[in-house]
């Protein structure tokens, strides 16, 4: 089981120390920032957590610095929580979480090219294993140091990505359990279409045949784990699956509303902010930004942000998308540009200031500009969006639990 760091003989940090760790900012010297309310997040794992039955655990998916939300200081909070494994999508990544606490098994979801083999022994990681030639590089290393690597075997069961492909993975599955070097910890695949739901039921029914075929004794002691927050309709009681991958819902981006998580209400863990730079005066029929794509059709009051897409503003999003000042909506104008964004101010009133807030993505009053709508005006997903804040714009973390 993963250590408590509060309680930790092996020089894991406190809560305390932690908190300390994080990102401390003063907003009132930033031009755009990102703020990352690590209570919700809490409050969302012990939603997720509730809704799953034991023993399922909790595989949290962390890759791509925790979605653009900081990998640390939310890696640190969700070891407060209680989560059973760590996923990452590389060595680095998994290293930052290591060099910061030890005691929680970390799956590195990515392959591994050969010059970063050792790290799997020298930060204790597991490794997903894709194919016939992984498996000879790693049982090399792990006699050579005499120790054991840990490995999850992924099947291709249809996504055409990583895995050994279902059809052909029985006999990397017979290498794997004679080679005495490696040790068997899981089995996983990914679901290509989770909405297609002919398709993931033909995907889960490929995967259940290549783990029924391992001995008994093997199936024993493996994690097991397909679905996402997403893919997951039901939790069947005679199900092979014992683990869930959790992502963005941890983050408060629920799934599809056929998954048994849209039902959950998760709280949105991000939001986006930045300022009000200069506000100018247009005449009628003036064209705005690269591109000339608006016009004005009348007098108009235009407002510069101090962000654009070399923040977190999504290129696309303009003459689509709204930003909140005050508490109103006003509409983004003209093509975004790398550094500042266009809105029209015509019917803000008179006293708005440079200077003053605004929201691209979260609450001002009782307005909200959800994460999922920007992505929807900018023709992107949310994950992309999320993953597309700059390192520019820092991060403002709040810790303080409800």
């Amino acid at each position: 089981m993963p250590q408590d760091p509060q309680n930790s003989k092996n020089g894991d940090p406190t809560q305390e120390q932690l908190d300390r760790r994080l990102l401390k900012g003063n907003i009132d010297t930033m031009r755009s920032w990102a703020e990352i309310d690590l209570a919700a997040l809490e409050r969302n794992l012990n939603l997720i957590r509730s809704a799953l039955p034991q023993p399922m655990k909790y595989v949290s998916v962390v890759k791509a610095d925790a979605y653009g939300h900081g990998i640390l200081p939310t890696a640190a909070r969700l070891m407060q929580s209680g989560v059973d494994l760590f996923a990452v999508a590389n060595i680095k990544e998994a290293a930052e979480i290591r060099e910061m606490a030890s005691g929680w098994p970390i799956l590195v979801l990515g392959p591994l090219l050969e010059e970063e083999d050792s790290a799997l022994l020298e930060y204790d990681l597991i490794a997903t294993l894709s194919s016939a030639s992984e498996l000879p590089r790693f049982a090399a290393l792990a006699q050579k140091r005499k120790q054991k690597i840990k490995i999850h075997l992924k099947i291709d069961s249809g996504m055409g990505r990583l895995g050994a492909w279902w059809e052909e993975a029985g006999e990397l599955i017979a290498q794997t359990l004679a080679t005495q070097e490696i040790e068997l910890c899981g089995l996983l695949t990914h679901f290509a279409d989770p909405s297609d739901l002919a398709f993931t039921d033909l995907q889960r029914s490929r995967f259940q045949k290549i783990h029924d075929a391992l001995p008994a004794v093997t199936r024993e002691n493996l994690m097991v784990h397909a679905d996402n927050s997403s893919s997951l309709l039901n939790l069947q009681k005679d199900s092979i699956f014992n683990a869930v991958r959790i992502g963005l819902l941890q983050f408060g981006v629920s799934p599809q509303k056929e998954s048994l998580f849209s039902q959950l209400q998760v709280e949105p863990v991000l939001s986006f902010h930045s300022k009000l730079a200069i506000i100018k005066k247009l005449p009628a029929q003036t064209t705005l930004s690269y591109g000339r794509q608006h016009q004005l059709q009348r007098s108009t009051n235009i407002g510069i942000i101090s962000a654009g897409y070399g923040d977190a503003i999504p290129l696309h999003c303009g003459n689509r998308a709204d930003a909140l000042i005050r508490g109103n909506r006003y509409p983004i104008v003209g093509r975004v540009t790398m550094d500042q964004t266009l809105v029209d101010l015509t019917d803000a009133p008179d006293n708005l200031e440079v200077g003053e807030t605004v929201t691209l993505i979260g609450k001002q009053g009782d307005q909200e500009i959800l994460l999922t709508k920007l992505a929807e005006d900018a023709d992107t997903i949310p994950w992309e969006l999320l993953c597309s804040i700059t390192k520019r714009v820092p991060r403002v973390y709040t810790t303080n639990r409800e």
